[in-house]
């Protein structure tokens, strides 16, 4: 039952629309998936609550420094736990850490967000205590595409010496559309390249983490 986390400490790098998006690519893929919501904002359980209907997946709020021991009973049954982490909650963001089997790291190829990336490294020096078996990458999230910023953004990671996943999500308008309904990129276009870019990450992921 692996669990994964998106998580960094910066705001706005789009990791509830990562962890939404992978949480159904794998249940597209006939896995049974939880994603748990752990940021205090709530993000996406208000995407589930704007969805006419069921999610495909059930959404739960977990917003507490306590993840790593609630888990294990709370994701029995599932095939794969999704948890969105919050920025800046320290204490959540190192219990998320601790329930994972692997921590991605939604980063944004700016500057801004390659200099920030420091200090969810610093969380792991932390967790790594308890758990130094937990894998750690980063993932190029709303990349623009033919962009020299976003073909040089690995090079610039490369100082944090983890893996940067290759399979990039670009910024497209398809995925502020379909979360105003609670829906993801593969409900409004499932043959699109928005969605065929996150099969594709969640196709890595899988590889990754087993």
């Amino acid at each position: 039952m692996p669990v994964i986390s998106f998580l960094n400490q910066k705001g706005g790098v789009g990791k509830t629309t990562l962890a939404i998006h992978i949480a159904d690519a794998l249940t597209r893929r006939n896995h049974k998936t939880l994603l748990v919501d752990a940021d205090p904002q709530g993000s996406a359980l208000d995407w589930a609550a704007a969805r006419q209907g069921e999610p495909r997946f059930p959404v739960i709020g977990l917003p507490r420094p306590s993840i790593h021991k609630e888990l294990g009973v709370i994701a029995q049954g599932y095939a794969w736990t999704v948890i969105d982490g919050p920025p800046r909650v320290y204490e959540v963001a190192r219990s998320a850490i601790m329930a994972s089997d692997a921590v991605l790291i939604p980063v944004q190829p700016s500057p801004y967000d390659v200099w920030s990336a420091n200090e969810i490294l610093e969380l792991f020096k932390e967790s790594d205590i308890y758990r130094p078996d937990v894998r750690r990458a980063f993932v190029i999230n709303r990349k623009i595409a033919n962009t020299a910023i976003g073909r040089d953004v690995n090079e610039a990671l490369s100082e944090y010496r983890l893996p940067v996943l290759k399979a990039a999500v670009c910024q497209r308008v398809s995925f502020a559309d379909s979360a105003t309904l609670g829906k993801t990129v593969f409900d409004v276009d499932a043959e699109g390249q928005a969605a065929r870019e996150v099969m594709e990450l969640v196709k890595e992921i899988e590889r990754f983490v087993r």
